[in-house]
Parts: structure tokens; C-alpha cells; sequence
């Protein structure tokens, strides 16, 4: 399970990538949600206050829970009680820059990723060319209509 400080990566993205421009939360959420996609893993984002009063540009991300922290307390202090509170801390991947959360994950024994790591490592991964898949027919051959198909064409069913 991968655990993100939203507001963390999105200032490290920003600071990165000049020329993405300023990345919104729900684009961030979207590029997130293929990843984890493409990866298999599933994650949590979540982000300082209450969010815009309307969410649902986070519905439908597939792979990603999304969470805002509300008004009384903060990210750090949310996503510190998820890890505490894990029963499975080793299989936790928390992703901040913030010193705290990194000190919180150690302790733990959680993996910590500064933001910007993760956010190179991830568009490596993203980027990455994947190998095409092979046609079924190069396997198992064409089918006998198919092949009557083609004698014909090249007028050797004769």
C-alpha cells in the first residue's frame, strides 16, 4: 500500500517540472491512479483541509483512495496515525519529503520515498516502453477459412 502527502508531492512536482505547468490535484490523482494501475499496487492520497466543495473530479480514479484531512488536524498527523495504526507496517510505501513522516515510516519499518524520487521514479516507469503483445495466430496459426481465404486470393486453391 502506497501512502501519499498530496500537497508534499504536488509542491516537489512543481518545483521538478517547469514545464507541466501548475499540476492540479485531480490531475495529479488521475496520473496516480494509472500508475498504480500499471503497477498493481493500490494506494491513499491524502491532502491538508477539506478540499474543493465539489469532489467529483476524484471519483472513478481507479487504484486510489482519496482523502482530505478536514479542518482540525493535518496531513502529516493522518497519515502518522495510518502508519501507526497498520498492522502490516513493512508493506506500507510512504511518499513525503517531510521529515516527520520519514522519521514516523523508519521507526516503523515502513519504506519512506522522498517525493521527488518518486515522482522520477514513476514517470521512468510510465515512460517506459512496453513490449507488444504477440497476435494468438503467430501461436496457433490461422484458421482452415482463413487459409481457403488466402489460397484464393493468391489463386492457389487450385
Amino acid at each position: 500500500m502506497i501512502i501519499i502527502d498530496g500537497h508534499n508531492l504536488l509542491h516537489a512536482i512543481n518545483k521538478i517540472e517547469e514545464d507541466y505547468g501548475a499540476i492540479s490535484d485531480v490531475g495529479l490523482c488521475r496520473i496516480l491512479g494509472g500508475y498504480l494501475k500499471l503497477t498493481g499496487q493500490k494506494g491513499e492520497i491524502i491532502f491538508d483541509g477539506t478540499g474543493p466543495p465539489e469532489k467529483s473530479g476524484f471519483d472513478n480514479i481507479r487504484d486510489l483512495e482519496v482523502f482530505f484531512a478536514g479542518s482540525n488536524t493535518d496531513t502529516d498527523t493522518v497519515i502518522e496515525q495510518k502508519i501507526h495504526a497498520s498492522t502490516a507496517p513493512r508493506r506500507l510505501t510512504i511518499i513525503s519529503s517531510d521529515r516527520r513522516l520519514r522519521n514516523a515510516a523508519r521507526t516503523r519499518k515502513a519504506i519512506s520515498v522522498k517525493s521527488e524520487i518518486f515522482w522520477n521514479n514513476m514517470q521512468k516507469q510510465i515512460n517506459r516502453k512496453r513490449p507488444t503483445k504477440e497476435p494468438a495466430e503467430k501461436r496457433r496459426g490461422i484458421s482452415s477459412s482463413e487459409t481457403k481465404q488466402w489460397l484464393e486470393f493468391f489463386g492457389l486453391d487450385k
